[in-house]
């Protein structure tokens, strides 16, 4: 997340081309080339010993020569130039350093080192920033800095193209040329030895003359780095990505039993969602998507009402919505009456809403206003035919006219070529979005809600879990570290058991037979009907070794079954070791819908929780959606809609809907467990029982692995830092919990702060705030704990709820070098020593964290504030430019006092 040195990248004073050329078609001359073609008001400094003039500038022998620091040198030379070059670099105060040079992992120096590593040692030994290397430059439009060897310059915009790909960086830029597309920058990160897809969203979402950004992914090598910049980016501006590479052959990890596979790709979608940006499929969906928004309202939802004079190119746009999960509205009774002789003969009025094939202006625009008026209704696709008794030009201006001021979003696809631009020009000129085909528009139309749902998901406010668990973590631990200790990855069924009831998942009753006569003796223990399982860490797979006997009824059953799987097994595998016999009491649940939960590790990703169909099905055809943990209930339910089986736990065929309470509430168990205990690799529960009942965990296995990681530091998405929490009592008897703030806190933080006075709100926020949204307590609530920290005071009341009565928050920023931080506490329990015990929090906080200074502003007037900072030695500072404002500020680097 650093950004040291960005602003003069994307805006430098000076570039250095090291290996400028004039020989033609070398990197070295296009380079200099596309520099001195722009309208670049810095010097540009060609270096190469062999020229004295490069493309008419003045070139310089050496790197040492230079008349200044360069803020950003290109190099564009051999791979093993690189490292001397960067020494040079270093030694003259170059800021950034973009490599062009391909092949320095294939390199050693003498040393043995590769030339990647030796050129990062350099560059952290003389703080120089790397874009690159491998890398097709770097160009901003509004800097004049066109540092690449694209051959194609690019027109002004406000999207912002981040690509790791240079093919198709360079086909980009030619086709958005072509199309008239500009941008606020484009950037080629290569093989991203220091500068990453991260860093540049984190500049770039801040950057005022970029309103979105577009990403084409490769491969993400810090995961929680690059979610923790995309969620913060998307909060203020769409983020929309196209993912390379998502069927790679090496791409797949598998899940107990062999045969349901996790992908990178869905691990890439499941992040690609959680940090509420959008997917695309292709370039041309990518930038249709950008005008789409730019050009559209909010979406208030994602019913679709069309509107056609045409039933074919309706029908297809009704398939193409509903096949993507996309929902027809249904129209009011209002509706229906109103549209009584507008539409085509036969028709009745459904949706899509057929009107005659030569519909004047009139009938559209009678129609587009009632379905705009129905509030069954969020948005309107209006499609035209072209027909020889009415204008398509009049019907665009009528189509204009007739939205209005209205707030919801209207779709236009306009059919045809030479008759309708006039018409598409109208629409373009009105701010409409406008399209040549039915699927277009229904492709672009659910990116919409795909977007909506998304950004939703970042703001939702978590249900509560329905009822409190108390993992036994320590058991299970126990349990995992003794399998270990024992030279053991497979867990047994006994031990898996344990393990999922510690985390207050419901288990089947399971015994361990050493034989088939300890297996009857046991089976009249469960009583009949029971199930027999095959036992063998030589068998992963036990239905397809024939190793499962359901609805054994009694022992002869039972002796006949379990001899006939030990005779296969000794045929198909005569060295495998069998240790025994499961055996189940039959789970009698007629409604109960078959499923599969679980948990994959990927080497890069970490812990993903899995959610799907389950039982012998989930063999036929895979049905899986993938999730990152930390999980909470609204993310669990999430995850489950994802699937098709989902459609199936509601009620259907005479059967009753599953209780999906039960169901969600595993997924979080498991996600807990993930986090509790890093040393579990994989987890299987396949089938997982859920009915109206609830859920009942019938076949399970765990497979473990020794790790130097701590469980929340292998995930991609940092978890609640419960370790943070602590008691403290202030001088006043008051007992308190100091701990971070929590999603679900949010209506316990709305109650605090209506609980502020009007003159405690202005002092906070620098005015008066008559009303917080929930988008806002959003913010304030669910933040990410890698970027920002709120501590909040509670205490309980008297009917066992807990209470908000303070708060201190600190932003930090990339480098972690100062943290701004405010705090309020509730205006009846000042004078308490509430304040200083908040302080010491995230003092102390940003101490362990290396933070080297915290800064506050606030108000002149505001002495209890600046009587608290000096309370710990804060110095306070005037800002010259604002005489209301105080800047207060501590240096954490040096020793307090």
């Amino acid at each position: 997340m650093s950004l040291r040195h960005l602003n003069a990248l994307f805006r430098p004073r000076s570039v250095a081309v090291v290996g400028a050329s004039n020989r033609p078609k070398s990197i070295g001359s296009v380079v200099m080339r596309n520099l001195l073609n722009k309208e670049f008001s810095g010097p540009i400094l060609p270096v190469n010993p062999r020229y004295k003039a490069v493309g008419g500038i003045l070139a310089y022998s050496g790197v040492a020569d230079l008349p200044l620091s360069p803020d950003l040198a290109i190099i564009c030379t051999p791979p093993k130039t690189v490292p001397g070059f960067m020494e040079e670099l270093g030694k003259k105060g170059a800021m950034n350093v973009l490599i062009m040079s391909t092949d320095l992992e294939k390199h050693r120096t003498e040393e043995g080192q590769t030339l990647r590593q030796a050129t990062l040692e350099l560059a952290r030994r003389y703080s120089m920033r790397i874009l690159g290397p491998n890398c097709l430059g770097l160009i901003v439009p509004r800097s004049g800095l066109n540092a690449s060897f694209g051959h194609t310059d690019i027109l002004k915009g406000q999207i912002a193209f981040i690509s790791q790909s240079d093919s198709l960086g360079i086909a980009v830029l030619d086709w958005a040329h072509a199309k008239g597309i500009g941008f606020s920058c484009f950037i080629s990160l290569g093989d991203c030895a220091d500068i990453d897809f991260a860093d540049v969203i984190d500049y770039l979402g801040s950057d005022p003359h970029t309103t979105s950004i577009l990403l084409y992914i490769e491969q993400v090598n810090n995961p929680r780095k690059f979610i923790s910049a995309a969620r913060s980016a998307s909060r203020n501006k769409p983020l929309m990505a196209i993912k390379g590479g998502s069927m790679s052959e090496h791409s797949e990890c598998n899940i107990l039993p062999c045969g349901t596979e996790v992908y990178e790709d869905d691990i890439y979608d499941a992040i690609i969602r959680r940090a509420g940006m959008l997917r695309v499929s292709n370039v041309a969906e990518l930038f249709d998507a950008v005008e789409t928004m730019a050009r559209s309202k909010r979406l208030r939802g994602d019913r679709l009402a069309i509107l056609s004079n045409g039933g074919g190119p309706a029908v297809m746009t009704r398939d193409i919505l509903i096949s993507q999960g996309g929902r027809m509205a249904t129209l009011s009774q209002e509706t229906l009456q109103e549209f009584s002789g507008s539409l085509e003969e036969g028709a009745h009025g459904k949706n899509p809403v057929r009107v005659m094939d030569h519909a004047s202006s009139d009938t559209y625009s009678h129609c587009l206003e009632t379905l705009l008026k129905d509030e069954e209704v969020d948005a309107v696709m209006v499609i035209h035919v072209p027909t020889a008794f009415a204008s398509s030009q009049d019907i665009a201006g009528a189509v204009v006219n007739s939205i209005g001021r209205s707030r919801k979003n209207v779709f236009t696809v306009w059919l045809g070529e030479e008759d309708t631009v006039q018409a598409r020009r109208i629409f373009a000129l009105a701010g409409i979005p406008t399209y040549e085909t039915p699927d277009q528009a229904a492709q672009l139309f659910m990116d919409m809600v795909r977007y909506r749902r998304n950004q939703e998901a970042l703001m939702e406010a978590p249900d509560s879990v329905p009822q409190e668990f108390t993992p036994d973590s320590r058991a299970a631990r126990a349990i995992v570290y003794n399998a270990l200790e024992e030279g053991r990855y497979q867990l047994g069924q006994s031990e898996t058991k344990e393990i999922l009831s510690s985390y207050a998942i419901p288990v089947l009753d399971t015994r361990i037979a050493e034989n088939l006569e300890d297996a009857e003796l046991m089976a009249q223990e469960l009583g009949y009907p029971v199930a027999l399982k095959l036992l063998s860490p030589d068998v992963v797979n036990k239905q397809q070794m024939g190793g499962v006997a359901l609805d054994l009824e009694n022992g002869e059953d039972l002796r006949k079954r379990g001899q006939g799987m030990l005779n296969r097994l000794r045929e198909l595998r005569p060295h495998a070791e069998i240790q025994g016999f499961i055996l189940q009491k039959m789970a009698r649940r007629p409604e109960a819908r078959e499923l599969m939960a679980g948990v994959a590790t990927d080497p890069l990703f970490g812990p993903v929780v899995v959610f799907g169909q389950g039982g012998a099905a989930s063999k036929v055809w895979r049905d899986i959606a993938v999730g990152l943990p930390p999980l909470n209930m609204s993310l669990a339910k999430e995850l489950i809609q994802r699937t098709r089986i989902h459609k199936l736990l509601q009620d259907y065929g005479g059967q009753s809907g599953v209780n999906q309470d039960p169901l969600r509430l595993v997924l979080v168990q498991l996600s807990q467990l993930i986090i509790d205990v890093p040393e579990v690799h994989k987890i299987n529960i396949n089938p997982l029982l859920a009915d109206p009942d609830g859920v009942l965990a019938v076949d399970s296995q765990i497979e473990i692995q020794p790790t130097e990681l701590s469980g929340p530091s292998r995930l991609a998405i940092r978890p609640y830092p419960k370790y943070l929490e602590e008691w403290a009592t202030l001088p006043s008897g008051l007992q308190i919990l100091l701990r971070p703030i929590r999603p679900e806190d949010e209506p316990i933080h709305m109650d605090f702060i209506n609980k502020l006075s009007e003159e405690d709100l202005r002092m906070r926020f620098f005015g008066l705030v008559h009303e917080f949204t929930h988008s806002q307590l959003a913010q304030l609530t669910q933040i990410d704990y890698d970027r920002e920290m709120a501590f909040v005071a509670t205490r309980f009341r008297n009917d066992g709820d807990q209470e908000t009565i303070g708060v201190v928050r600190s932003f930090f920023d990339p480098d972690n070098v100062s943290a701004e931080f405010a705090i309020v506490v509730r205006t009846d329990i000042k004078e308490k020593g509430l304040g200083k015990a908040l302080m010491e929090k995230m003092i102390r906080f940003c101490r362990e964290r290396g933070t080297r200074e915290m800064v506050a502003y606030t108000l002149r007037e505001n002495r209890a504030m600046q009587a608290l900072a000096q309370k710990f030695d804060f110095q306070v500072r005037t800002i010259p430019d604002d005489p209301e404002t105080i800047e207060l500020h501590l240096d954490l680097a040096g020793e307090k006092g």
